[in-house]
């Protein structure tokens, strides 16, 4: 038995967490306040846009060891009015305002949180000793590095800063780790799509992800990419790594151990993970319309294909995903959403869809002619939120098509679900790879090396396969989904990270 993380006598940590204002980021931010709060010991502080609180809060644990702080962000030119989450605003004002502003130019509702958590004034049953915070929080990085160490005020050493990356080791080691900047005569230049073809000096070898196609090189030169002259993604990362006390993942050495240490060597500082953070099962009950529909067919027998609330496909690419379900012959649910614009970057769009998009005329694009009239009774094609942990959970849902997004796919496992992998962008390329080939539970679309073109053939092939167990067998999927639903395994890893942590800190 692991040794206790808290003794009686032991001085509770206190954690600050503050995610990224999209909620594709903020959840992994939840799971682990979750988590945190299981082990004992520790006590979350969660800051999020004051509009977000009551989503937040229904995200976290009811027991008050997390607590959401309100930020009252200030009127940002080029933002929407209101504007407090990706959700509201398109992708030139995430570029010319959001990103600025999340960048902490603006300081001044963090400097007055500090204060009212008494890093002003000394309120030692509120000092901070360790704050967690995304990349895009350090593209201005010394006014809220100092902020950050400012929280804690414990006997003058002030808090930690930890970067906490949401995203796999192994987008990390590839994409963003100081080797992969290349030097000429002594300057950092942007790699080319023909240097994002291969992995940085030092990648592990073995590694079945040290290449990749044309298209996925050309998307990652987005990451590198500097727009209206603020840093680049690239940059910001690296600013964040740099001004870090700590280097966290949301992994484990059992899933990505070589990474994990590559990753390790490209840093002199700590590296910790957290386990890969599986959430909680579903409250509630699946509504109605969905589980008199869905339970009208049998064991195993629908597919179900979402690609979360941030990644988009353009229309082509959707009307070939409707008509490879088509083709399975399978019962099927298609859930698409729309951008409010597009990037440039292929097969990418950053944001939800605003309220005042037209879902119902932009899925009418997506459909070829008479597909609704085939797939009448056994196709659905829906637009909007919807309760995707119930769905993949119902007995009549055996095959999830999906973009390999991690918080989806470990959804998708621990639900019993066959995946069916068709990234769209970034992290996601690394996240299909990772594992389709080398943790074997999962079937990726066939592309087009060029420019990524799938076909309605290959995603009908793609879903028939995985039905069928091609993707790695039951074996490899049973073995993955124990390991993420064994609660004793999870528990160990975010004790461990705890354990961890408190040297640290305290």
């Amino acid at each position: 038995m692991a040794a206790a993380v808290v003794e009686a006598d032991d001085e509770a940590m206190h954690v600050a967490l503050f995610p990224f204002l999209a909620f594709g980021h903020i959840s992994p931010f939840a799971q682990l306040a979750r988590s945190l709060g299981a082990v004992g010991g520790v006590r979350v502080t969660f800051l999020s846009a004051a509009a977000n609180v009551a989503r937040v809060e229904a995200m976290l644990p009811a027991d008050g060891t997390a607590v959401v702080a309100a930020l009252h962000l200030p009127r940002v030119p080029g933002l929407p009015v209101g504007a407090e989450s990706t959700a509201e605003a398109d992708d030139e004002a995430m570029h010319v305002a959001l990103f600025p502003f999340l960048a902490f130019g603006h300081i001044s509702p963090f400097a007055q949180l500090a204060r009212s958590l008494g890093a002003v004034g000394g309120a030692d049953d509120e000092a901070m000793h360790v704050a967690l915070f995304p990349f895009l929080a350090f593209g201005h990085i010394s006014p809220f590095a100092q902020l950050a160490r400012s929280l804690g005020a414990v006997g003058g050493l002030g808090a930690r800063a930890a970067h906490f990356s949401v995203f796999t080791a192994v987008t990390s080691a590839y994409l963003t780790v100081p080797a992969r900047r290349r030097l000429h005569h002594g300057a950092a230049s942007c790699p080319t799509v023909d240097d994002l073809a291969t992995a940085p000096v030092g990648f592990p070898p073995s590694s079945s992800l040290a290449t990749v196609p044309t298209y996925q090189a050309a998307d990652f030169t987005y990451v590198f990419t500097s727009f209206h002259g603020m840093p680049s993604a690239y940059d910001r990362v690296a600013a964040c790594d740099k001004a870090s006390d700590v280097l966290v993942f949301k992994t484990c050495a059992e899933m990505e151990g070589p990474y994990i240490e590559y990753v390790a060597t490209q840093y002199d500082k700590p590296i910790l993970v957290t386990g890969p953070l599986v959430p909680e099962p579903p409250h509630g009950e699946l509504e109605e319309r969905w589980a008199t529909w869905l339970s009208s067919f049998p064991d195993n027998a629908v597919v179900f294909a979402s690609f979360g609330s941030e990644t988009f496909l353009p229309t082509a690419a959707a009307t070939e995903l409707l008509l490879g379900l088509e083709a399975t012959g399978r019962p099927f649910v298609a859930v698409l959403n729309f951008p409010r614009s597009a990037t440039g970057r292929p097969f990418v769009a950053v944001l939800n869809f605003p309220r005042s998009v037209d879902a119902e005329a932009e899925l009418k694009k997506c459909m070829a002619p008479g597909f609704e009239e085939r797939v009448k009774g056994r196709g659905v094609v829906h637009s909007g939120w919807v309760q995707q942990q119930h769905i993949l959970r119902h007995r009549s849902v055996g095959c999830y098509v999906n973009h390999a997004g991690f918080s989806s796919v470990v959804e998708g496992l621990v639900a019993g679900c066959r995946l069916v992998l068709l990234p769209m962008k970034s992290d996601q390329f690394f996240n299909a790879a990772l594992l389709a080939r080398e943790l074997r539970v999962g079937t990726e679309v066939a592309r087009r090396d060029g420019d990524g073109w799938f076909g309605h053939d290959a995603v009908r092939d793609a879903v028939n396969a995985a039905v069928a167990g091609a993707g790695g067998g039951d074996d490899d999927e049973r073995k993955w989904r124990e390991f993420l639903t064994d609660d004793a395994v999870q528990r160990r890893f975010v004790e461990e990270f705890v354990r961890e942590l408190r040297k640290l800190v305290l």
